[in-house]
Formats: structure tokens, sequence, C-alpha cells
């Protein structure tokens, strides 16, 4: 008889199998020793200055005093309120700080935001709530310049972080992880899993993130994070990791798999139905935009309408679709997709723009 039967462990989830002398179970998600690592580990692209990690030595916030217990969703959310460089101080293991309601940022505190885990902290939604908020145009974070949409702050950075189980399906616009208007946004070293978004619409999306208007239509950089995995994948009715409108993205030597887009009836909507469904990993639309994909795996995802990894569409087919060095493969697209790459449906100033890629 097998050393696991005669202690007669089971449920792997609910028992921590220490009758067996075994190690306590750890989710996967939020340990990263144990889940899926931080980005593409194949992935060689050039990393732009301004796409890097952000220097945290001096924080303004030091959330924690050196317990798991002392890393509360009440630190946190002051934390972000103030601004300014934040890092935890939760112990030695990996923790999970679960919200009981969203980080939000304020306009008129430190215009530069930099949240950074150290490689040990999660934050969860706790599958009720969206987990962080920005944006310029909403009073209630107060207004600071006549011009929301294209102002220079706050300027939010993530990083070395992992968000799971964020929650916006009764917040507007999506972004079950992030949602972002305005200033300047980028995620470094993250990972995020199961966050979800409105199961159906036309033109809501982002199941991790979701971003709008960014100063000066520069990029939001997405680098060297993991988006999703087996039974891990972000969801959302377009766009299951990431969405904008308007806006390019920058995805640097990352991964993103088996991330979904749920709804149905496409957009415009076809009549009868409530709209939405494409754009497994990525769902972009707007007119003047860039999304690049440079160093990055996207596998297996999935969309009940158009582009299994990619739904791009330029309105005025001024928009470029850049793949460089990358792989897309099985990324099945229900509904449609362009002739001759799978997984992609493209609307845009030509064919997408693919060097040494395999899209498959």
């Amino acid at each position: 008889m097998s050393r696991f039967n005669s202690c007669w462990c089971a449920v792997w989830l609910a028992i921590a199998l220490i009758g067996c002398g075994e190690s306590p179970f750890v989710d996967p998600r939020t340990n990263p020793n144990d889940g899926p690592p931080t980005g593409n580990g194949d992935g060689t692209c050039n990393v732009p200055a301004d796409a890097r990690e952000e220097g945290v030595s001096n924080p303004d916030t030091v959330i924690g005093s050196g317990t798991p217990e002392s890393c509360t969703s009440d630190a946190f959310v002051d934390a972000v309120a103030r601004g300014g460089v934040i890092t935890f101080d939760c112990g030695r293991d990996p923790v999970v700080i679960t919200l009981d309601r969203t980080a939000k940022v304020f306009n008129d505190q430190k215009p530069d935001i930099v949240i950074d885990g150290g490689g040990k902290v999660t934050l969860s939604g706790g599958g009720r709530v969206r987990i962080l908020y920005q944006n310029t145009c909403d009073p209630d974070q107060v207004w600071t310049t006549s011009h929301c949409q294209d102002q220079d702050h706050p300027r939010l950075t993530v990083q070395n972080l992992t968000f799971v189980d964020g929650n916006a399906k009764s917040e507007e616009d999506g972004g079950g992880a992030i949602f972002v208007r305005g200033g300047r946004f980028k995620a470094i070293n993250s990972r995020f899993f199961n966050n979800v978004c409105h199961d159906v619409g036309p033109d809501v999306g982002g199941g991790a993130i979701r971003v709008f208007g960014q100063h000066e239509d520069r990029p939001v950089y997405i680098v060297n994070s993991t988006f999703g995995g087996e039974k891990l994948g972000n969801v959302c009715s377009n766009g299951g990791a990431l969405s904008s409108i308007g806006v390019s993205y920058t995805v640097i030597n990352s991964t993103l798999t088996h991330n979904e887009a749920i709804g149905n009836g496409a957009n415009p909507q076809r009549s009868g139905t409530p709209g939405g469904g494409s754009g497994g990993a990525i769902y972009n639309d707007g007119n003047t935009f860039t999304l690049t994909v440079c160093g990055t795996h996207i596998a297996n995802n999935t969309a009940n309408e158009g582009g299994g990894a990619i739904f791009f569409v330029s309105n005025d087919r001024s928009g470029i679709l850049i793949i460089e060095d990358s792989v897309l493969e099985n990324n099945p697209s229900a509904g449609f997709e362009t002739q001759g790459y799978p997984g992609i449906f493209v609307l845009a100033k030509g064919d997408p723009k693919v060097t040494n890629s395999v899209i498959q």
C-alpha cells in the first residue's frame, strides 16, 4: 500500500496533508515558486528604457510590519489613495491580500504611483471586486486639469505582483483586475489569473486589464508578464486578458494562455444577440493606434466570435499590428478570422507586419 493511501490523505485543495508529513497545499496562483512563471522565458526582445522597472529603494509607504497579518486590505487601499512608491513587508513567505473594496488612485496626490510586490505579494479581488482603478476623468478621484483625456499623470506602474480573482462584472467598461483611463500605465514582471469582467456586451473587455486614453497616445507597456494558464485564464465578453479602445499596447516577452472572450454577437452586435465574443487574449479597437507583440507566446486562447488570439480593428485603417519574434498557436476563433493569420482578426493599415514569428 502506498504511503499516500496508508495515511488516508485526500482532497488536495482542502486538506494540508499534515498527517502524512507532506507540505501544506499551496495555491499555485499565489506562490510564484509553484505556479506559472512570470513572463516568457524564451522572449529576448529589447525592453525600452521607459518600459523597465521603477526604483523602489526609497518607498513612500511600506505596507506591513513583517507579518502576513499586518498586510491588510485597508492598508493597501489607503496607500494607493496617497500615491507614491509602495512596497510590502509581510514576512518571508508569499502572502495574499484579499481586498474588500477596490483600491483607487487619486489624481491630486503624488503623480507617480509604483506598486512593487517584490515577487511575493498577491492582490486578490476575492471574486467580488475589481482590484485597482485609475481614472483621470472621474470627478470622484479629483479633476486636476482641463484636459483629463490627455494629461501626463498619474503614472501608474505595477511590478513584481500577482493579481487574482478580480471581478468587474458590476462595473462599467471592464478591467477585472485593473482599469486605467488617462495618465500612463505599465505592468512589469506580474501575473494575472482568473480575473473576470462582463460576460456579454459588444464593446466591454479586459478580463485582466482595460485601458482608455494614454498621455500623448503613448503605449501601455506589458513586460515579462503572464496572463492565464490552464484553468487560470482571465475571462470577459471581449479581450480575455487585455483590452483597450484607441490605446496602443506594446507586449514584450510575455505569455498569454487559456484566456477567453465569451460574449456572443460580435461588434456591432448582430440582431438578437447581446454582442461581444472577440479577442480571446487581446482586444484592440479604435482608429490610429498600434499593437506591438514581441518575444511573446500566445496560445490556447479562445473567442466565441473573432480573433482567438488577437482582435485588432482600426476603424479608419490607420492602425498597425506588429508581431515580432513571437509564437501564436492554437487560438481558435469560433466565428471569424483573417485569412492566412490563424487566431487573428485584423482590419488595419495593410497586413500585419510579421517578423521571425510563428502563427498557426
